[in-house]
């Protein structure tokens, strides 16, 4: 090889080894952070270009945010969005222009007319009505006291912050603090619209793919009460995102299960996104076909029958969530599932919610318990029964988590109801007896026993046939000797 062809190669050689050696180095590497390409504003309105002008520096975030979003590349800026009438409620000047701080559905429907009519339809739109349910007693009543602006603090960053509040505007034109900042997802809004879109579309930002993974939904659905969140990640599908959450195509435009990713469905996937047969829906429960929330779960379309309204049926929508589940599953599958999913409700109902909403019923009934909610122990046993651990059971049979439907599940219920609700009852009729309610005892005991006569409580009553428990402990003994007496 002659000087110059060397020489040649040995830069060759050089080049590339030192190529090699920054793309191995951690990119980190005294990297300054890439500053934000914004566009040119030419094609803002003359509002938005003031706007930004001045939230650049003030609110760079946002600003940075609102950069990265479909609304910049669309020219929609902030006033397009904050622009408000001098009249509505929540209106202020500011630096010349008339705005409100809250963008509501109905400042996001002069553009997404559709979502904002679906999710008008859904039942998260109604999520702020829980003024007066028994959470929002425990919220304001028992666990309140010291008042902020009228309102328990408990409930102010609690409740409200996932169900929504009503927005108060002070005198001076200021948002109530006991009602703002607030995302809640039923929010009722000073211009007399309901929701907020930002408890999905996290904001200035508004990005589908936050949108589409399950911590979305995660920022309510969790916890003792509705672990949605906790019961996805145990299941199969849970435990497949996460594994192979690059393969999950977040960002595609039409996101289509079986067609852009096929690793694991999310929470949207099932409750809202499309199809190869099915739009997108901001309908939330336009898929559901059993209600799970409350003590004893119905069909999703039983109230509105029985109020004479016409709804989507509850077969129709279960079509539509098969439609979803087929996408990667067989028909056989699927159909097998909802057998499951459907024995386990029907179980839960009948032996545990039924009968203990006929329990409490009685003692209402008899004027055995007061007025005051929650002041008396078989109160708060009734409410973990079925708020708590009824629905974690039924959950986590929907969603397919065996731990939720047994041991954060039935187990508890069973231990419950058994364990503590009958005794509590007893008691309970037995002090009304004492003090002279003898015929309410006899019809409240004979509640009970209609109860506990039933061949499902025959276990715990004694009633239990000598086949059947003779053939239990034959089954007993049959697989001790095949796994336990095994010398291995």
């Amino acid at each position: 090889m002659n000087s110059g062809l060397l020489k040649k190669y040995t830069l060759v050689l050089s080049v590339t080894l030192l190529t090699l050696l920054l793309l191995l180095l951690p990119q980190t590497v005294n990297a300054d952070p890439k500053p934000l390409v914004m566009k040119p504003f030419n094609q803002l309105s003359e509002q938005s270009k003031q706007c930004a002008a001045c939230h650049k520096d003030k609110n760079p975030s946002i600003y940075a945010q609102w950069g990265r979003s479909k609304h910049y590349g669309a020219n929609v800026g902030c006033y397009e969005c904050h622009q408000a009438s001098p009249e509505d409620a929540d209106a202020i000047s500011h630096e010349g222009f008339d705005i409100a701080v809250i963008v509501s559905p109905k400042d996001c429907g002069n553009c997404h007319s559709q979502e904002v009519k679906e999710f008008d339809a859904s039942h998260h739109a109604k999520a702020g009505q829980i003024i007066g349910s028994l959470d929002n007693f425990l919220a304001e009543v028992v666990e309140g006291s010291l008042m902020l602006n009228g309102a328990s603090p408990a409930a102010v960053n609690g409740c409200w912050q996932c169900h929504g509040s009503e927005v108060k505007v002070l005198e001076n034109g200021d948002l109530d603090p006991a009602t703002w900042p607030n995302t809640g997802i039923g929010r009722i809004n000073p211009d007399g619209s309901i929701g907020a879109c930002s408890a999905c579309h996290q904001r200035h930002e508004f990005d589908m793919v936050q949108a589409r993974r399950p911590e979305a939904c995660g920022k309510c659905h969790l916890g003792p009460d509705h672990p949605q969140k906790e019961i996805y990640e145990e299941s199969k599908h849970g435990i497949n995102f996460f594994a192979h959450v690059d393969q999950m195509n977040l960002g595609s435009a039409k996101w289509i299960v079986g067609e852009d990713y096929d690793a694991a469905p999310t929470c949207a996937t099932c409750h809202m996104s499309a199809t190869r047969e099915l739009p997108v829906t901001h309908d939330v429960g336009n898929r559901i076909s059993w209600t799970l929330r409350p003590a004893v779960s119905e069909k999703i379309d039983a109230k509105d029958k029985a109020m004479g309204k016409e709804t989507k049926s509850w077969e129709a929508r279960r079509a539509d969530m098969q439609n979803v589940c087929e996408s990667c599953h067989t028909k056989s599958m699927v159909d097998n599932f909802y057998i499951q999913f459907d024995s386990l409700v029907e179980l839960y109902n009948d032996k545990f919610a039924r009968p203990g909403r006929d329990l409490m019923a009685v003692l209402k009934q008899e004027n055995m318990l007061t007025e005051t909610g929650f002041d008396e122990e078989i109160e708060w046993t009734w409410f973990y029964l079925w708020h708590h651990e009824g629905r974690r059971a039924r959950h986590g049979a929907a969603m397919q988590a065996p731990d939720y439907v047994q041991w954060h599940g039935l187990y508890e219920v069973a231990e419950r109801f058994y364990i503590e609700m009958v005794p509590q009852f007893i008691e309970v009729v037995e002090v009304a007896e004492q003090n002279g309610n003898h015929e309410g005892a006899e019809r409240a005991r004979a509640v009970l026993t209609e109860v506990l006569a039933r061949p499902e409580h025959a276990w715990f009553s004694g009633n239990e046939p000598e086949e059947v428990k003779r053939a239990r402990k034959e089954a007993q003994e049959a697989f001790k000797a095949r796994y336990l007496n095994q010398n291995n």
